[in-house]
């Protein structure tokens, strides 16, 4: 008998986490390895899960989904990523499959769209929302990137977003220091970092910023 699938839930929102779960209980072939609901959270329950498949939302508290991406990749590039987003933009598109993401999709599929795409990412293909960026994904598949316009966002690292973040959230230097296992120096040098290569002069404006550009979340 073959064995079942297991599938880690990455969410923010109890709703649709719950759905998801609930979409998934009729099927035998697969279960529930655990659940999250911050990125923090998420990358230390997948270590030691090690599931089959993650379902991850993209924006979320403490850690994107982006940076949970990497990090799980890069320590555990066996494990499939399905990304679930609201997102329909060629940005965040492209940003999934640069951080080695197994597929796309948009949170309204239906949900036999949904079985569609978890199926195919566990079989091993790459799957994609239909009429999603579908041309720029279609070149960047193919070897064929499009480049994308440098803006002030793109000189920014991603230990700097992960801090932008936080700092959004409200946490304070100390705080984003335990989370990050970094020190407070180094927290306060991403800090100066950021107001310098953005041209922001204060911590409301770096919120301000993270805001505009999907880098900051609230619950809703």
């Amino acid at each position: 008998m073959e064995s079942k699938k297991r599938i880690f839930v990455v969410e923010d929102h109890r709703l649709f986490r719950e759905g998801l779960k609930a979409m998934l209980a009729p099927h035998p072939e697969y279960e529930i390895a655990g659940e999250a609901e911050d990125g923090l959270e998420a990358i230390r329950l997948i270590r030691k899960s090690k599931p089959d498949l993650v379902l991850l939302d993209l924006s979320m508290p403490r850690m994107d989904g982006f940076s949970v991406l990497r990090e799980i990749k890069t320590a555990m590039p066996e494990v499939k990523i399905l990304v679930l987003s609201i997102h329909e933009s060629d940005q965040y598109v492209l940003e999934a499959f640069e951080a080695k993401a197994d597929g796309y999709a948009i949170k309204d599929s239906s949900r036999e769209e949904l079985r569609v795409a978890i199926r195919s990412v566990l079989e091993g293909k790459t799957y994609i929302s239909p009429g999603v960026a579908g041309n720029v994904l279609e070149g960047y598949l193919d070897g064929r990137k499009t480049l994308k316009s440098k803006s002030a966002l793109d000189t920014v690292t991603q230990r700097e977003k992960e801090v932008l973040k936080l700092l959004g959230e409200g946490y304070q230097n100390k705080e984003i220091a335990d989370l990050l296992n970094i020190s407070v120096k180094t927290v306060e040098k991403h800090r100066a970092n950021l107001m310098s290569k953005l041209d922001l002069h204060n911590a409301a404006a770096l919120t301000a910023f993270g805001f505009e550009h999907g880098l900051i979340s609230t619950k809703t």
